[in-house]
């Protein structure tokens, strides 16, 4: 993803519009709307204005509406349709824990931040449930009015639409070209790049990636190991040093070296490419070969001879506390890897880096089940935490009802003429009426007139949560709280498989990380209306709160 500079894409002119606008924010009173500016691209090139255009004229709209900015959330190559907002990694956090630190979101235009009316509706019921606005540059949009939220959805299908015709567009370009023996759109693959031929774009060999390819084909040929070939590409200089052994056998394996369009196919968690056919069963030949059809084959055929049989991968993935276990000589992921031989299916826990996997370790269920002993002893009496979010907005409500009743008594008492002036009776009754409206006043808390996450208790340990979920649940909340386990391997002489020690690694802040948070866009959750329907809990009773969290937290 490319980098957003502001040095670079900003002018001088730019930055003394900016300035002059950061000052006016300096005249708004303080309990002006707070404002969340977000600012997004789907493709980022060096040449483009649109990011400072959209900060510029939000900002401009900000100043306009009396709102301050206290942040921009910027997500750049990022398709709206794809990815929706919570999932953006800036204007994500700000939705999913920062949600107390602004009150309205601003955006250049209703396609800029959504293009799936699915995701619109999920905002729309995220503003209502945290007390949010959504604010549009170029869109007559506003949540407060039902007119307004007739317009968001109308706008919204509007933009699905345009978001399904050029998803109709690039697929009816790719049917159009795939058949055609000239090169008309995609990227090449490795081993060629693209050059212009008789004013079109064609496709050439590049030199060095041809001589990395029959090199390691020559090398496969001897019955060298994919690793092995790898590593001498890298030392060579043939092929960049973040070359792997996966990576080199996927360029080895693609038919497109024969100079054929290809096309991927999915089957069994595998990528492969295959060979696009024309109607008369034809290869389509888009570029001069680098292997002819016979080198090609037999390169198969040696890599073939190497490869093992691999099961298809599991839909929850090979290791159940990845991220969890690393290996203590070189600090890499451990994950499971199984082969089959002779009809039996072996796993072992291995690591990235180190040699041989670090002699990889055999039955790695033993490992998940020592891990967790482990994690329920350090941390399974722990008291489970959930973050819940509790606005200010009925305490402030409350604050100013009561200052204005507070002020009308006052100005009542006023000698000479005042309502409750007149009769001692009527100045006593109104005295005491001040004291009381004065006591509610101080009874309020001032960190309850504020947006903010609460705490609560969720009634269980983290013990009978993960009894209850089991070690996925486990391995989420470990991952989250940063917990990590180092597993060293021993070799014992005269034994296959290495002894194992684990180390648990746990941050002194791991009570803070293990919070529960949830997701507030989860469709469960909008479906039951959200978190602050479940401040009462099932059996009845309402949850106090442990602690207030500050606004940043």
């Amino acid at each position: 993803m490319a980098k957003y500079d502001a040095r670079r894409t900003w002018t001088a002119c730019d930055l003394a519009v900016l300035d002059e606008l950061k000052q006016a924010e300096a005249h708004l009173p303080e309990d002006a709307p707070r404002a969340l500016l977000s600012v997004r691209l789907s493709v980022l090139t060096k040449e483009t204005t649109s990011p400072v255009r959209q900060e510029l004229d939000l900002r401009l709209l900000a100043r306009e509406r009396g709102y301050r900015v206290v942040g921009v959330a910027s997500d750049f190559n990022v398709s709206a349709t794809k990815v929706p907002p919570w999932r953006r990694k800036e204007l994500g956090e700000w939705l999913n824990n920062r949600a107390p630190e602004f009150d309205v979101l601003l955006f250049w235009k209703l396609d800029r931040l959504i293009r799936r009316t699915t995701d619109l509706s999920a905002m729309i019921e995220w503003c209502d449930r945290y007390g949010k606005n959504l604010v549009s540059k170029h869109d007559e949009i506003d949540l407060s009015t039902p007119a307004g939220r007739a317009v968001v959805t109308i706008i919204g299908r509007i933009a699905e639409i345009e978001a399904a015709n050029t998803s109709t567009r690039v697929r009816s370009l790719w049917d159009h070209s795939r058949t055609r023996e000239a090169w008309v759109v995609g990227k090449p693959v490795y081993g060629y790049t693209t050059t212009k031929a008789d004013g079109s774009t064609a496709l050439a060999v590049e030199p060095n990636a041809r001589k990395a390819l029959h090199w390691a084909r020559s090398m496969a040929l001897r019955n060298v190991s994919a690793r092995r070939m790898s590593l001498c590409l890298v030392r060579s200089g043939l092929m960049s040093p973040g070359l792997t052994t996966s990576t080199l056998l996927r360029r080895l394996r693609n038919p497109a070296l024969m100079g054929y369009r290809v096309e991927e196919e999915k089957h069994g968690g595998r990528r492969r490419s295959r060979v696009v056919l024309r109607k008369d069963g034809a290869p389509v030949r888009v570029a001069p070969p680098i292997f002819t059809e016979e080198e090609f084959e037999t390169l198969q055929a040696a890599l073939d001879r190497r490869s093992k049989s691999q099961p298809t991968r599991r839909s929850g993935g090979a290791t159940q506390f990845l991220g969890v276990l690393v290996c203590a000589d070189c600090s890499t992921h451990m994950t499971v890897q199984r082969t089959t031989s002779n009809g039996r299916s072996y796993a072992y826990l291995r690591c990235g880096k180190c040699r041989g996997g670090g002699r990889g370790a055999p039955d790695p269920q033993s490992v998940f089940d020592d891990l967790a002993e482990k994690v329920l002893q350090a941390l399974g009496d722990i008291p489970v935490q959930v973050r819940d979010y509790a606005p200010g907005a009925e305490a402030r409500g409350e604050g100013a009802r009561l200052e204005a009743s507070i002020a009308a008594y006052r100005t009542g008492l006023e000698p000479g003429g005042g309502p409750h002036s007149g009769s001692r009776f009527a100045r006593e009754r109104a005295r005491r009426a001040l004291d009381d409206l004065t006591g509610e006043l101080n009874a309020i808390a001032p960190e309850t007139t504020q947006d903010r996450w609460v705490l609560f208790h969720d009634g269980k340990t983290f013990r009978e949560r993960w009894e209850a979920g089991g070690s996925e649940a486990m391995a989420e909340d470990l991952r989250r709280a940063g917990v990590t386990c180092e597993v060293r391997r021993t070799k014992i002489k005269g034994v296959r498989a290495p002894s194992l020690h684990l180390s648990l690694r746990i941050p002194d802040e791991v009570r803070d990380r293990l919070v529960v948070r949830g997701d507030a866009f989860d469709a469960g959750l909008r479906q039951h209306g959200g978190v602050r329907h479940a401040e009462r809990r099932r059996d009845g009773r309402v949850r106090t709160p442990l602690v207030d969290c500050s606004p940043t937290s």
